[in-house]
Parts: C-alpha cells; structure tokens; sequence
C-alpha cells in the first residue's frame, strides 16, 4: 500500500519496500520514499517499539500512520536518509520509543 505525501519539491508515494520484521522489541519497517514522476527514490528504516503498536496494526496500518509525520518532516528526513546512504553506505534508521514517540 503507498501513502500520498505533498511536499515543496512535488507529490511523493511512502511505501513500504519489503516486508516488516518483527524483533523482540518492536518492529522494523523498510520504507521508501518515491517521486511520483518517479526521478527520485530514498529509502529509510523506522524501528517502533513495542510498547507503541496497537496489536492489530499490520505494515499498512503502520505506514498510514507514519505518513503525516513523514510529510512533516519530510526535508530533514530526505536530506538525512541520503547524506545516511552516501556517507555511511546504509539506510538511516530513525527510532520512535516512548521517549521519542514520533507519530505515535
């Protein structure tokens, strides 16, 4: 399922890329973040703890859920996911817990 986002720099899809992993702790979600002209795609990690899932949320639920923060935050989270990919030669992995709750 892909989200639309508008944003300064055009209509964007948030989608998931693979499927979700569930750790011990949470859940690991590999998104992507698509251009809907297609020139641009970046891709992002989102750890979300256990104690902030609702039981019954599957990977769309979440990626529903991510979006608006996403949207808000969508320069820095951009910006910072491909200076991650360049510089660091992986994908940026942001963390949403109970002290950094992010969208949820």
């Amino acid at each position: 399922m892909a989200v639309s986002i508008k944003t300064g720099r055009g209509n964007y899809w948030l989608k998931a890329a693979a499927p979700a992993e569930c750790e011990p702790d949470g859940i690991l979600l590999t998104l992507v973040l698509e251009r809907a002209d297609g020139i641009e795609r970046v891709a992002f990690r989102c750890h979300i703890a256990s104690a902030l899932l609702d039981q019954n949320a599957d990977a769309a639920a979440l990626v529903e859920q991510v979006a608006p923060w996403v949207e808000r935050e969508f320069e820095m989270t951009r910006e910072n996911a491909l200076k991650t990919i360049r510089s660091e030669r992986k994908m940026l992995e942001l963390s949403f817990d109970v002290s950094n709750r992010g969208p949820f």
